[in-house]
């Protein structure tokens, strides 16, 4: 029942964190995408333009990219923890995604709390930051359940671990109380088996005396001969 448990936990943790990794490459191609549509346009620009667009980094893609390649690289490490069920990474594992979770937050209240949050960031010299966000408050609604489902996927992930934590250290604990068991078992079986060649090693002498009985009466035996 344990083993099936522990698949069942193994295998609801992998599919919570291939909704991380799919996320992660969507995210990365994207990045691709704007990083060559702004390599485009400042060929075409001017020189004026292309140095102008070169005196400030494309920090929004980068940003972008940084966390489509952690989230791949988070769904890689998830995977690992699942497949091997080992203590280190399965903490590592939930102390990251616990980090992801808390920084998430953080921006998400800073969001809805500050109306000014656009003011804190550098100005993005590729115009995909203003696209982007224009496009996510035409669809809301779509992005509004995708950042749910993203949540949802880290927070079940990281109650799937500890479970299999749980159902890992609680395998370990049978697997010692099975080898008491059987250590025990055992010496049943080693002890006729000492006891039987007591048995012999008692038996042999028991023989010698009954061969040597008929020696015994010799004398007696010399006395009848004539």
């Amino acid at each position: 029942m344990g083993r099936v448990a522990r698949s069942c936990l193994q295998s609801l943790m992998k599919g919570m964190n291939l909704i991380m990794g799919m996320v992660g490459i969507a995210m990365i191609l994207y990045a691709f995408w704007m990083a060559r549509v702004w390599q485009r346009d400042n060929q075409d620009s001017s020189s004026h333009h292309h140095h102008h667009h070169h005196s400030a980094s494309p920090w929004f893609i980068y940003t972008f990219l940084g966390i489509g390649v952690t989230f791949c690289l988070i769904t890689c490490l998830g995977h690992i923890a699942a497949g091997t069920a080992n203590c280190f990474c399965l903490y590592c594992y939930m102390a990251i995604i616990c980090l992801i979770l808390l920084l998430e937050t953080a921006i998400a209240a800073d969001i809805v709390l500050n109306s000014d949050w656009e003011k804190d960031l550098p100005e993005d010299p590729t115009g995909r930051f203003h696209d982007f966000k224009e496009f996510v408050e035409s669809n809301f609604d779509v992005f509004k359940w995708i950042g749910l489902l993203i949540i949802l996927a880290q927070g079940t992930a990281i109650l799937l671990g500890m479970s299999l934590r749980a159902v890992g250290t609680n395998r370990a604990y049978n697997y010692d109380s099975d080898d008491d068991e059987y250590s025990h078992s055992r010496v049943p079986l080693i002890n006729p088996q000492v006891q039987q060649s007591h048995a012999y090693v008692i038996g042999d002498p028991h023989f010698v005396v009954k061969n040597d009985d008929p020696v015994k009466p010799a004398p007696f035996g010399w006395n009848a001969n004539k």
